[in-house]
């Protein structure tokens, strides 16, 4: 697909707050200035042309986002020495995917932070999180 007019990932250097760390031929990963005070250091990797979801990524892409994740994980440890990771994609509006432009969340998890401990699956296991039989 090609880039999108209005679509934050496919211009990211429209936004003074979004920062280019590192890019290979078909991705970037980023770091938004707005994202940093309660997610320090985290980022994403998202490719460079526009796809709505990880499911529509290129072999290319693939190999692009985990050589980008290894150069990151260097980068952020170096940076803010986490004591963690977690590491998500978020497919479609249930699971809350707001940017319809493929993106790998990379946040850095430290022990001394309130929800040390608790990683995505936390709170979908919560008993209030189960569906109603379905008939």
């Amino acid at each position: 697909m090609t880039n999108q007019e209005n679509c934050p990932f496919c211009s990211p250097h429209r936004d003074p707050d979004q920062h280019i760390i590192f890019e290979n031929n078909t991705c970037y990963f980023l770091q938004h200035n707005k994202e940093q005070d309660v997610l320090e250091g985290s980022g994403v990797i998202v490719p460079k042309a526009h796809h709505k979801d990880a499911f529509h990524l290129t072999a290319e892409e693939w190999n692009d986002t985990n050589e980008l994740l290894q150069k990151a994980k260097e980068y952020v440890d170096k940076k803010f020495s986490p004591d963690g990771y977690t590491l998500g994609w978020n497919v479609g509006q249930a699971s809350n995917q707001t940017i319809l432009h493929s993106h790998l969340h990379v946040i850095p998890r430290y022990n001394d932070e309130p929800h040390a401990g608790k990683g995505l699956r936390h709170w979908l296991k919560k008993p209030d999180n189960k569906r109603a039989a379905v008939k």
